[in-house]
Formats: C-alpha cells, sequence, structure tokens
C-alpha cells in the first residue's frame, strides 16, 4: 500500500510564504503525494511549479469558516480551477447547519458543485464543532448535493480527525462518498488507523516525516 499516495500535502498557515509554497511543491514531487493543498492564492505558484507532473492541486474555499456567501464561494472555486487547481475543498456553513437550515446547506454545497461541474469537491465539516447526530445530516446533505468526499476537519478548530467521526461518517456515506481525514494526522501509525477505517485521502502536513519515519519498506 502506497501511503504517500493517500497524502494532500498541506500547507495553509496564513504566514505562509512563496517560498514555502515552492518548497511544499519540491517535497510533493520528490515523494509523489497525491496533491499539494494550498490557499486559493497561491494555486497559480502551486500549478507552474508542479508543471506536468502527476501531482494534483488541491485549494480550498471559504476557508476556515465556511461562512462566505454562495456566490463568494462559486467565485473562488472557479478562479482557483481556471490558475490550475484540480480539486476543490470547500467549507459548509456550520452555522446554517447548527441552526437547522438544511435546505440553505444543501443549496450552498448544491450550488458550488454545479458551479465547478467534474472537478472533485470535498466539503470539511469541521467535526469537533458537531454532534454525532450533525455529523450524520451533514453527510446525508452531501450526499444529495452530489459531493465527492466528506472531509473531517480544517484543522483550525479546537480539533481535528477523530477515528469516531470518521466511523460515523463512513457508516453513513457508505460507498456514495469518499472520505479525507484531515487535522492532526502527524505520523504512519496514525494514518494507516484512518485508511484502514476506510478513509481515501489524508490531509497532512506531515506528510515528509511520515515518508522519512515509515516502519515499514511496503508502504512507499
Amino acid at each position: 500500500m502506497e501511503l504517500n499516495r493517500y497524502i494532500d500535502h498541506t500547507l495553509l498557515s496564513a504566514a505562509a510564504t512563496e517560498s514555502d509554497i515552492l518548497r511544499l511543491c519540491e517535497e510533493a514531487l520528490k515523494y509523489n503525494f497525491y496533491s499539494v493543498c494550498v490557499n486559493s492564492s497561491y494555486v497559480a505558484i502551486a500549478k507552474q511549479a508542479l508543471g506536468q507532473s502527476k501531482v494534483k492541486v488541491c485549494t480550498v474555499i471559504s476557508f476556515p469558516l465556511g461562512a462566505m456567501s454562495t456566490e463568494a464561494k462559486i467565485y473562488e472555486a472557479k478562479k482557483a480551477i481556471e490558475q490550475g487547481a484540480t480539486e476543490i475543498d470547500m467549507v459548509m456553513n456550520i452555522g446554517r447547519l447548527k441552526s437547522k437550515n438544511h435546505v440553505a446547506v444543501l443549496k450552498d454545497i448544491s450550488n458550488v458543485k454545479r458551479a465547478i461541474g467534474l472537478i472533485p469537491l470535498k466539503v470539511i465539516l469541521e467535526i469537533s464543532e458537531l454532534s454525532k447526530n450533525e455529523i450524520v445530516k451533514a453527510c446525508e446533505i452531501c450526499i444529495d448535493a452530489k459531493a465527492d468526499f466528506v472531509k473531517t476537519s480544517t484543522g483550525f478548530s479546537k480539533s481535528g480527525a477523530t477515528l469516531t467521526a470518521v466511523k460515523i461518517m463512513k457508516k453513513t456515506v457508505k460507498n456514495k462518498l469518499k472520505i479525507k481525514a484531515s487535522g492532526g494526522i502527524r505520523d504512519v501509525e496514525t494514518a494507516l488507523k484512518y485508511i484502514e477505517t476506510g478513509v481515501h485521502r489524508i490531509g497532512t502536513s506531515s506528510g515528509v516525516a511520515m515518508m522519512l519515519n515509515q516502519t515499514s519498506e511496503s508502504i512507499y
């Protein structure tokens, strides 16, 4: 099992410099990670740095709060795609979900997905802010909205991914959506536990450390 091909090599810090983004891309090329995940203003730089390689450019929109208008999310997503993004991770409108305004949440995701077409859409639920029932409902809405993935966390809230939440997500989406686990996944052992649970992608800023500290040659 090639762990590197599960990894979205991530750098979303507000203080990340252009040099940091270029280093991220160099690392992704060296270890053949699935993608780099950067803020949308850095998509063009990442795309240029990665050239014609197989490493994809993933970006986040309405990050990290999810509280932008749908129109703003669509504009940000389309602009990122124009500049080379091939995957979009959008933050769900968590306040609307907690208000039980499920129609608004559905429309928000559906409209973004419709606008970006075949580009994979991952919806970040921010599980640390949600109850078990809210996680289930969020997943059901993502299925109805025709998203491609549900994702655990931004990594900017009070906590990140948990195996418990991923199991709830997997039980809800079954094989209808893929799952991305992100937030606090920093070592090979933890990453493998998530993959065994049914995760299709790992969002982490510790991908290089995982490759350097792997415990089995068969992992990479």
